[in-house]
């Protein structure tokens, strides 16, 4: 997918149409609440001991798994700058794309 560098979008700080430079936004790490996740486990009375208690052990590699990698495109993540105020607002893409190149 092709994307202009320049894009005249809507500003939300300036409240009006103005030219945005854009660029890709950095992925976030979008993981697991850890603390919470085991406070609540214990809580349901799960979660309790350490070591793997035979959990983990008995599967097989991750690679192995059925579905493992199966989406091969990804939502992208515009990070549009307003030349009028300097302010940096994100937009998600609308498609899934597998390359992504600005011009």
């Amino acid at each position: 997918m092709k994307v202009p560098k320049l894009m005249k979008t809507y500003c939300k700080y300036c409240k009006k149409h103005a030219p945005h430079n854009v660029a890709q936004a950095r992925v976030k790490d979008r993981g697991a609440l850890k603390k919470g996740s085991i406070q609540r486990a214990k809580k349901r009375g799960l979660g309790r001991g350490f070591g793997n208690l035979g959990k983990y052990g008995s599967k097989p590699a991750i690679s192995k798994w059925k579905r493992t990698g199966a989406k091969s495109s990804k939502r992208i993540d515009y990070r549009l700058k307003c030349n009028v105020c300097n302010k940096i607002s994100i937009r998600t893409s609308s498609s899934r794309v597998k390359k992504f190149s600005l011009e």
